[in-house]
């Protein structure tokens, strides 16, 4: 997982390492998408499947702290676990938008985002390997958003606590979607900078 201490860009990595707990997570969360996919869009698991994706989007906090705890950074790490957190994302939103338990513009608003997310990691990686440190203001938007959007589900589905759950979800949402664009503005200036200090290597 990319070390976000001090939220600079840097180059390189710091392991080779594949079989690591961190990148397992990683790839337990990508497992994940289609049984998560398929309790949201059937009828009668939607509560099931929302707090599944809760569970699963809860591992990202935890590989990050495993690999800082064990030491256990790898290149395949730094690049799994965004694009672990991308996918997951684009599929429940995607499931829910067949349900219509999110509103098409929202769910567009997080999706162009996450594909500029993966777009800018693209363009590091073809870089020679050059990488983008996770910044916390992006932590925070995909924290705030894997929060909010689970609860203006659990609203649409008019499960427990309907009501509670639509308004702190859409507050969640605004704050997340903020935090992400924002975000995604410092990470297209990483990425320049980062580019630049290679070329001058």
């Amino acid at each position: 997982m990319p070390d976000d201490r001090d939220g600079k860009p840097s180059i390189g990595a710091n392991g080779s390492a594949v079989l690591t707990v961190p990148n397992l997570l990683s790839l337990a969360r990508i497992a994940a998408i289609p049984p998560l996919v398929w309790a949201i869009v059937h009828h009668g698991s939607e509560a099931a499947g929302l707090i599944a994706f809760a569970i699963v989007a809860s591992t990202d906090w935890l590989d990050g702290y495993v690999a800082r705890r064990t030491g256990a950074v790898s290149r395949l790490g730094k690049l799994l676990d965004p694009v672990a957190d991308r996918l997951v994302v684009v599929g429940v939103v995607a499931a829910l938008v067949v349900r219509d338990a999110l509103p098409v513009w929202a769910a567009a608003l997080v999706v162009a985002r996450d594909v500029a997310l993966l777009l800018v990691g693209a363009a590091a990686l073809w870089a020679r390997g050059v990488r983008i440190d996770v910044r916390p203001i992006g932590k925070a938007a995909t924290f705030a958003l894997m929060l909010g959007i689970p609860l203006i589900a659990w609203g649409a589905f008019d499960l427990p606590l309907a009501g509670a759950a639509t308004v702190g979800g859409w507050a969640a949402y605004a704050v997340g979607i903020a935090l992400a664009y924002v975000a995604a503005g410092r990470y297209s200036v990483d990425l320049r900078r980062a580019l630049s200090a290679d070329a001058g290597t």
